[in-house]
């Protein structure tokens, strides 16, 4: 199934721009209560993840406890773990499962690499989920065959 049926556009993802002030991220992130949210940059462009985790690290590497100092570091200098790979709007849902294993979204970008979505990880889980029911019929009890598939 086209993941456009689970994508959750731009218009209603929490995201930050690379050129954001680590203290904007910062209060962002603290504001919505995510520990990851996309980077994008002004022209659309998906730039990458940030986590709490590449927060707390650049603020270790500063060796500042000054909230003040946020303010002058940009979200595009901070070094990053690992950024969450982004998908084309052409993927399935099923080409998403492994992915969601190890992060909380997947950027989603069109064909001109423009940053359009994500889709999260509760859809992932849901889509499976609902897929693994079907598979079990009107009984239950199919469901514990260790030989059934999804």
């Amino acid at each position: 199934m086209n993941i456009l049926f689970y994508l959750l556009p731009k218009s209603d993802v929490i995201y930050v721009y690379d050129d954001d002030t680590l203290r904007q991220a910062v209060e962002k992130m603290e504001y919505h209560k995510y520990s990851a949210v996309p980077i994008i940059t002004r022209a659309g462009a998906y730039a990458g993840t940030l986590t709490e985790g590449d927060i707390l690290w650049e603020i270790k590497r500063k060796r500042s406890a000054d909230f003040r100092e946020l303010e002058g570091i940009r979200v595009r200098s901070i070094n990053r773990k690992r950024d969450n790979q982004p998908v084309n709007i052409n993927c399935e849902i099923e080409d998403l499962i492994m992915s969601a294993m190890n992060q909380n979204f997947i950027p989603v970008i069109d064909d001109n690499g423009t940053f359009i979505g994500i889709v999260t990880r509760k859809s992932i889980i849901e889509y499976c989920y609902t897929h693994w029911k079907d598979s079990c019929g009107p009984s239950e009890e199919n469901c514990t065959d260790p030989d059934k598939k999804l």
